[in-house]
């Protein structure tokens, strides 16, 4: 909200729906885009059953912007650039990658699954850390969101959606040569100085790139002092094709996360937390393909730490965790109509830790589906997983998805199981500790979260340059879990609590009901070899029902209305970029910090540049938050109001 003084609810009401009126209709009317390789209407998908095909074959509600579209926008990290997709809401605690909350459709932050080159990144420790995404932002060449229901095709956590990220050098269909080059650095109030290079190279034999970012301002304003962040991910790929049949490609990355981290996990007048991150990433992957088979072997290790600091009088929370996995793949084309795909999946995961204690578990699930066309219009796509979870019993995860494509208009529908396994904080939180008197505590007792999903939508190219998306969706969780205000007598396991006190326990809450509805456009479209425009934008509405009775943490959090999206025009040398949300949430009070989250924000960023040298250079001006709105995703954790930035860039 804005620092000055408030206008009459009636003129706030008119605001509300002014913004939202603007985002809903330029969704909808034609625009125009900056480049038209940036985001293509129909694109080859891999994220909705692993087998290539058009986004319109898919059935599914899927959004792809591709990685050229991050260096011209007011983004300064990956999950920056989400919060503007629509559909998804990015709950930001801090700047520029410190940490960030990924929601789709209404899911909690742990209901999300993020991949890279085909591989889980889902942090086994938290759900917290799933937007640390160890790669740089110039090797990415794509990022495809799927909205709604994927456990049967991607296993546990793919209960809201899916985000795929796929890099240049793991993509073995690019152009037979290619070379890039790119370098960055901006500088701006609170001591900002970010900076990142990368580069790529193809030939007929391989793929190589490389790149690094890094992030840094030691001046951002919080409550009672400046916090701080310097964040930095480094990475590079290769893929080497032996053959016409037979590729290899490695990749590794470093990621590392220093940051102040004052409130982003209490409302304790006494947190002045500090927080350090690491994580190592590698990944291999084995490819033969000849006719119509396809046989893939994916295999992947993450090392994640992470020093938690509450304030200067406490002892720092010290955890490491692991995640080793493997998945063979095989694709079978049997004919034009029908593609099987059928796989393994098996991941180790363990934790260190000084808090949650010294654990290990073991997951496996063999999974198939079974893509059918029947005639030139209609698809059904079946699928079937079954997920082995540790010692809890097996989950059977079915799903059926079907579509209708007739010219312009698609009509598709999905219905099917989604699954959500505890992570370790929710597990163990709190275990390892001589006393506790407040705060949450883990509850090894829980079982897998269940639910049922259900959605139907329309796809509308009603241009070659304008795409309109719709779906209606509704998902019955049942044992989905939560932190929930407990109080002494009611703890399940009382061996380091104080009798007497209140905590909040990870407990299987008994039902909760989401409904929503969304809408999204897409339009791109180049006037000239030197003029073009692109947007990319929407709204979804949700409604959530809980039949626990006691307020739950994470839940009911998401956002009621959000409508977001962004906007780049390129003319000549110059190029404009604009990114902008609008949320209304239900509103929360912290009294005790003297702490708010609104009922509605509005947050307007964006960039300038001018090129010279034929574009080979290019200065730019960026503000964030142009508005200079007074907000926070999270209660107790405020984010900056107008940040004024300039750099260089030089692209080769």
């Amino acid at each position: 909200m804005s620092r000055t003084n408030q206008p009459p609810k009636r003129v706030q009401r008119r605001k509300r729906f002014l913004v939202s009126a603007t985002l809903m209709l330029t969704a909808v009317l034609p625009a125009t885009a900056p480049r038209a390789q940036d985001t293509l209407l129909d694109p080859v998908t891999v994220t909705s059953s692993v087998i290539e095909k058009r986004s319109s074959e898919t059935g599914r509600n899927i959004n792809i912007i591709s990685g050229e579209t991050f260096a011209g926008l007011p983004v300064h990290s990956v999950d920056e650039l989400l919060k503007y997709i629509p559909g998804v809401e990015a709950q930001m605690r801090g700047p520029q990658g410190a940490q960030t909350d990924i929601s789709i459709r209404g899911g909690t932050f742990q209901q999300v699954l993020v991949i890279l080159d085909g591989l889980r990144l889902n942090d086994p420790n938290t759900g917290h850390f799933t937007g640390y995404i160890p790669i740089s932002p110039v090797e990415i060449d794509r990022i495809e969101v799927l909205k709604g229901a994927s456990s049967a095709v991607y296993g546990s956590d793919a209960v809201g959606g899916v985000i795929n990220i796929i890099t240049k050098a793991f993509n073995k269909n690019r152009q037979n040569r290619s070379k890039q080059a790119t370098a960055m650095i901006s500088t701006g109030e609170y001591g900002l100085l970010n900076a990142g290079a990368g580069g790529f190279y193809q030939n007929e034999k391989i793929n190589v790139g490389a790149g690094f970012l890094t992030n840094n301002a030691n001046g951002v304003p919080q409550r009672g002092i400046r916090g701080y962040f310097h964040n930095t991910a480094a990475s590079a790929g290769l893929l080497v094709k032996f053959n016409p049949y037979w590729n290899l490609a490695l990749r590794t990355a470093y990621d590392n996360r220093d940051f102040a981290a004052q409130n982003f996990y209490t409302t304790y007048a006494s947190d002045t937390a500090s927080e350090k991150i690491s994580s190592w990433w590698n990944q291999a992957r084995l490819q033969y393909q000849k006719g119509s088979t396809q046989v893939r072997i994916d295999a992947g290790y993450k090392t994640m730490e992470d020093q938690y600091l509450f304030n200067p009088s406490s002892i720092a929370n010290d955890n490491q965790s692991h995640l080793l996995q493997t998945q063979v793949t095989l694709q079978q084309r049997f004919s034009e109509q029908t593609h099987l795909v059928a796989g393994f999946h098996f991941q180790n995961r363990d934790i260190r830790s000084n808090d949650r204690g010294n654990h290990h578990l073991n997951t496996a699930a063999p999974f198939v589906s079974l893509i059918r066309k029947f005639g030139a219009h209609f698809m059904v796509n079946p699928s079937l997983r079954m997920e082995f979870y540790g010692s809890l019993p097996a989950e059977w995860v079915p799903q059926l998805t079907a579509s209708y494509k007739m010219r312009s208009i698609q009509l598709r529908a999905s219905g099917g199981k989604t699954i959500r396994n505890a992570d370790f904080t929710e597990l163990y939180n709190n275990y390892r500790k001589d006393s506790v008197r407040s705060g949450r505590v883990g509850n090894a007792g829980l079982v897998a979260e269940r639910s049922w999903t259900y959605e139907a939508g329309m796809d509308w190219f009603c241009r070659s340059d304008l795409k309109f998306s719709t779906s209606f969706f509704q998902r019955f969780h049942s044992q989905l879990i939560d932190w929930v205000n407990t109080p002494y007598a009611d703890m399940p396991r009382k061996d380091n609590l104080v009798e007497g006190s209140n905590y909040a326990l990870a407990k299987n809450v008994a039902a909760v009901t989401t409904s929503g509805w969304e809408a999204d456009a897409t339009y791109t479209r180049r006037f000239t070899n030197r003029q073009s425009l692109l947007f990319n934008g929407g709204f979804v509405w949700l409604y959530s029902k809980s039949s626990e009775p006691n307020p739950s943490f994470y839940i009911l959090s998401h956002a009621r209305f959000l409508a977001n999206g962004l906007l780049t025009y390129s003319a000549g040398p110059v190029s404009v970029s604009l990114t902008g949300i609008y949320k209304a949430r239900k509103p929360q009070t912290a009294p005790g910090i003297n702490a708010a989250i609104t009922k509605d924000y509005f947050l307007l960023n964006g960039k300038a540049s001018y090129g010279i040298l034929k574009n080979r250079l290019a200065f730019f001006v960026q503000v964030d938050n142009i508005l200079d709105r007074r907000y926070s995703d999270l209660l107790g954790a405020p984010m900056p109001g107008r940040w004024l930035q300039g750099g260089v860039r030089v692209n080769l």
